[in-house]
């Protein structure tokens, strides 16, 4: 069976359909350029295909395949997006490129009549934020079709089209109720400037960024008042900021209402403008979400060091909050603007950490928890259990993953046990906690082989990549789901060896 290494420099249409990952020696020093943020990526993007005249995004991720569902589907609505490859002075690709994105000024380029169907496959920031776009489509339009996989078609977006329903918007259910497929019809002409709408505690964050994407090109904008806890609220910053940075006037009063329009005060030709973007230039940062595996790599192997060059990194990101996790687990950290450092301690550690302002890099800490032992110097060879909250959005991700980290966190004797509590603004929450097998995880050379399932889903294919680092004997199913996000993940992984 191959192994890392030996697919490291392969093209993606070349890898197995299980891949073995292999226990490293010693401690490794490596040094990795992570890819571009996609969460930002998607969010610069949308803004730039719905700006007017010419954008410029350099840093941005573009091998990933929610990137490239992203780019064809905004390329079917009237963008003009050319793509520029960069890599460093190695010749090394990490998945990124400079884009030059010619806007639709507003509205989407739709015949009269057309109807226009985009199916996003797996891509749920695509979907969310796409089913939101859909309502810029011209008056006369026929309508969008917003649709996806599988897995999409089960995956909630009732919540944000019950929103655009209270914005006046026809929004129809193909399918399941609930689920796309869903037809979007235009912005209703006489929407009044500055709409309030009322937003409960929803699935997903990412409902309220598409509706704070889309304001900029409302005319007056709208205000988003919350009416109960707010899912993940550092991703709502994070589409404060970036709107902020590209032109729009994005106000958070207080934490109670959102208020995102417009500042232009004068369009094309000089004539008034309410609504709409200048094209911009704009630099994408590092994944912070893509950097937690290869930090955590660093924290499980001790003495190992990884130097992550990431300028700018983690400024607009919750995850960039993975750091101080890793200063829990027993690691060194240090950070400045151009790069990150990481060095394995002595053993991992166990710890208790509230995961809501970084969801996406639980997996990540799960796998370092199935590894930790007691910080006593008195029995310092007992697993110590550890504890996670703020996990209630993992359900509906790519997979349950909470449900995955349970089947298969088991195969190597980890104990995974969800939940339920309140959060500190008393919504509803699941937590783990998660237990390594007496006398830790078996590291022996003999130990049985186990084969992860990886749920088409590239952040449980990452996560548990991890383990086979110590444990020997583990073989990752479908490696190439990794390209979801992280086209370059085999690559930057097989510099552990040497």
């Amino acid at each position: 069976m191959q192994t890392v290494r030996d697919i490291a420099k392969l093209p993606i249409d070349q890898w197995p359909a299980a891949l073995r990952v292999e226990p490293v020696r010693g401690a490794f020093d490596i040094e990795v350029r992570p890819p571009g943020s996609k969460s930002l990526t998607n969010r610069a993007l949308l803004l730039a295909a719905l700006a007017e005249g010419v954008s410029t995004l350099t840093g941005a991720l573009v091998d990933a395949d929610d990137a490239q569902v992203m780019i064809a589907a905004l390329r079917k609505l009237g963008a003009e997006i050319e793509i520029t490859p960069q890599v460093d002075d190695r010749g090394e690709s990490c998945g990124n490129a400079t884009l030059r994105v010619r806007g639709v000024g507003g509205r989407w380029k739709i015949e009269p009549g057309e109807v226009v169907t985009l199916d996003l496959h797996n891509a749920g920031t695509a979907t969310r934020f796409l089913t939101a776009a859909a309502v810029l489509q011209p008056a006369d339009a026929g309508g969008i079709v917003i649709d996806g996989n599988a897995r999409m078609r089960e995956r909630p977006i009732g919540e944000l089209a019950a929103l655009l329903r209270e914005l006046g918007v026809n929004v129809e259910e193909l399918g399941k109720p609930g689920c796309v497929p869903l037809r979007v019809s235009a912005m209703p002409r006489d929407l009044v400037g500055g709409r309030e709408l009322a937003v409960p505690t929803t699935a997903s964050s990412q409902f309220i960024s598409a509706l704070m994407l889309v304001a900029p090109f409302v005319p007056g904008g709208l205000a988003l008042r919350w009416v109960g806890p707010v899912t993940s609220w550092s991703y709502i910053k994070m589409t404060e900021g970036i709107l902020d940075t590209l032109g729009a006037q994005a106000h958070d009063e207080y934490g109670h209402v959102m208020r995102v329009r417009s500042k232009r005060i004068y369009g094309k030709g000089g004539e008034p403008a309410a609504r709409g973007l200048d094209g911009f230039q704009y630099a994408v940062e590092p994944d912070a979400s893509g950097a937690t595996y290869m930090n955590a790599a660093a924290a499980l192997v001790p003495g190992a060091r990884c130097v992550q060059i990431a300028e700018g990194f983690g400024s607009l990101q919750g995850d960039g909050r993975f750091m101080g996790l890793l200063e829990k687990v027993g690691a060194t950290k240090s950070a400045n603007l151009e790069t990150t450092e990481v060095i394995g301690g002595p053993q991992v550690r166990g710890f208790a950490q509230d995961m809501s302002q970084m969801p996406d890099a639980a997996m990540t800490a799960a796998v370092l928890a199935g590894f930790a032992f007691q910080d006593s110097t008195s029995d310092q060879h007992a697993p110590a259990r550890s504890t996670m909250t703020g996990l209630r959005t993992l359900r509906v991700k790519e997979t349950d993953r909470v449900a995955a980290l349970i089947a298969e966190l088991a195969k190597v004797g980890v104990k995974v046990e969800p939940f339920t509590h309140r959060d500190g603004q008393g919504a509803g929450d699941e937590g783990v906690t998660i237990t390594p097998p007496p006398g830790g995880v078996d590291c022996s050379p003999g130990v049985p082989p186990v084969e992860f399932e990886t749920y088409d889903d590239h952040r449980m294919a990452m996560s548990l990549a991890l383990i086979g680092l110590r444990r020997p004997n583990v073989v990752i199913k479908d490696p190439a789901c990794v390209r979801k996000t992280y086209p370059t993940f085999w690559r930057d992984l097989a510099k552990v060896y040497g």
